[in-house]
């Protein structure tokens, strides 16, 4: 049995630091070393995860690549069982600009996946019904299967999905929405819609984030709770994944049996933790356990 299974999202991030953000308009800028590392955000909600404790599977497609090789070494200096399908398309990448306060702008290549669905409904079925908590990520292949998904659940298992920076309307997100019972949201693009998204999707419970702003709490049953972000116990160095071990710590405090006020608080303090370290491969120590 898993505590965790994340579908999709694994990929590399091509790292560098930069003096500020948005950058000049020049013709070339001194860097410090470029990194190349797991990253993504199935990887990153996976490794915080497993960070604080928790048996954590990983179901993806991954290239036969040297960024595959990246992302394989990463996951093999865990105990994160993974079970991938080879990419044709090749691994995903994402550069991250990361300026002196820990902002971050990311540039996104998918490499969408083509062909007949890779795992087959069977297979899927199989490793949702041997976990306790399952989280998908906007993937193209995940969003093909989320009826298999959704009819695997066991008794009591509950599926979460974060749709990132949603603006409440792009239709690509809305089988996501509507499959889970916990939606993860920022609100960057959502504005002052957020409240009336979250009732939109009622009787689901919707997370709002807001980076430094903290989270607002949306439920069915009780009015918006909104909950401060934590003081990061460090400096900031770099607030990619942020969002995914926040992910991450709503679903270990939940299976120790928080709730889910208290969940979102602990969450804050794993994020705030998280965006101390440089990377998504956390130290031992380094997130506050439950």
């Amino acid at each position: 049995m898993f505590d965790l299974l994340v579908l999709g999202g694994l990929g590399v991030d091509i790292r560098t630091q930069v003096p500020g953000l948005p950058l000049p308009a020049v013709d070339s800028l001194p860097v410090p070393p470029i990194d190349l590392r797991i990253g993504n955000t199935g990887a990153g909600v996976a490794l915080a995860a497993h960070a604080l404790g928790l048996r954590v599977a990983l179901v993806d497609v991954l290239g036969t690549d040297p960024a595959g090789d990246v992302v394989r070494a990463a996951l093999g200096r865990t105990s994160v069982h993974a079970v991938l399908v080879d990419a044709p398309a090749g691994t995903r990448r994402s550069v991250n600009l990361v300026d002196p306060a820990g902002r971050r702008m990311s540039l996104y290549d998918p490499r969408p996946w083509q062909g007949p669905a890779p795992f087959p409904a069977a297979e899927l079925t199989a490793l949702v019904r041997d976990a306790a908590h399952v989280h998908v990520s906007i993937m193209d292949w995940a969003r093909e299967a989320l009826p298999e998904l959704r009819a695997g659940l066991g008794d009591g298992v509950s599926l979460s999905t974060d749709l990132h920076d949603w603006d409440g309307e792009n239709p690509y997100h809305r089988p996501f929405a509507e499959a889970a019972d916990l939606v993860f949201v920022s609100g960057v693009r959502l504005g002052d819609r957020a409240a009336s998204l979250a009732a939109e999707l009622a009787p689901r419970t919707v997370l709002v984030t807001g980076g430094e702003a903290g989270a607002v709490l949306h439920t069915p049953d009780a009015p918006p709770l909104r909950v401060p972000a934590a003081v990061p116990p460090a400096p900031v160095r770099d607030t990619n994944g942020a969002g995914d071990a926040f992910v991450a710590g709503v679903v270990a405090a939940r299976r120790r049996g928080d709730a889910l006020p208290d969940a979102v608080g602990y969450a804050a303090r794993v994020a705030a933790a998280a965006i101390t370290h440089d990377g998504m491969e956390y130290p031992p120590g380094l997130l506050p356990r439950p």
